[in-house]
Formats: C-alpha cells, structure tokens, sequence
C-alpha cells in the first residue's frame, strides 16, 4: 500500500473529532467520498471545524514542524482546494504559521490543559 493510499484510509476509518463539551457529535465520516476525498468544504462553521479537527488530527503529528510545501502535499491528498483548507486550519487555530508563512505546526485544541492557542509560531 503506497503512502497516499495509507493515508486515505486513515482518513476514512480515522475516529471523527471530538465535540466540545456539551456540543452535539458532528461526524465527519459522511464529508469524504470512498477513496478518502472531501466532497466539498462544509460551509456551516461547526461542520468545518470538525472537519478542520478531524484533518490536524489525521494529517499532521503534534509538535512537527512543517515546511509550507509539506503541508500543501498532506492536504492534496483531501480536496483540490489546499490553499482554502490551509487557511481554515491556520484562521481556526488547528495550525499555527511563522510570520513568513514558511513553516506549520500542529496546535493543541484549547480544551486541551495547556490551554490557549497562540497564532504565530
């Protein structure tokens, strides 16, 4: 199994991300087509956000630091769109950038206990 293939089956059997406290589940499963692509980019924000948790959570490991072409690549393999889900995981919190834009890294979620969200490496 090539490692494209790898990770699109993560991201089809990959556990949907969790709700916040109190929220409803909202699955991500139903988003992706059988070979693991995005339909499309939900538009509701509470969609888009479990799916922005589901992507960081599958795509990227804690604490790497990516270059801004690695990032691209993982997204590639999810939705023609790359540039949009980038910037949905940077504007969301799921990633945070260098000022230059050169280099990504994977944030923990603010129930988390380290607690806020910085937005600039």
């Amino acid at each position: 199994m090539t490692a494209t293939a790898d990770l699109t089956a993560d991201l089809t059997a990959g556990p949907a991300a969790a709700p916040a406290a109190g929220a409803a589940a909202a699955p991500t499963a139903d988003l992706f087509t059988a070979d693991g692509r995005l339909r499309a980019i939900p538009r509701r924000p509470a969609r888009r956000a479990a799916l922005l948790d589901h992507l960081a959570a599958t795509l990227f490991e804690p604490a790497r630091v990516y270059s801004e072409r690695e990032v691209n690549e993982a997204l590639k393999t999810v939705h023609a769109d790359f540039p949009a889900l980038r910037r949905y995981l940077v504007i969301g919190g799921q990633l945070a950038r260098t000022k230059d834009g050169s280099a990504y890294r994977r944030q923990q979620q603010p129930e988390s206990p380290a607690g806020a969200i910085p937005a600039v490496l």
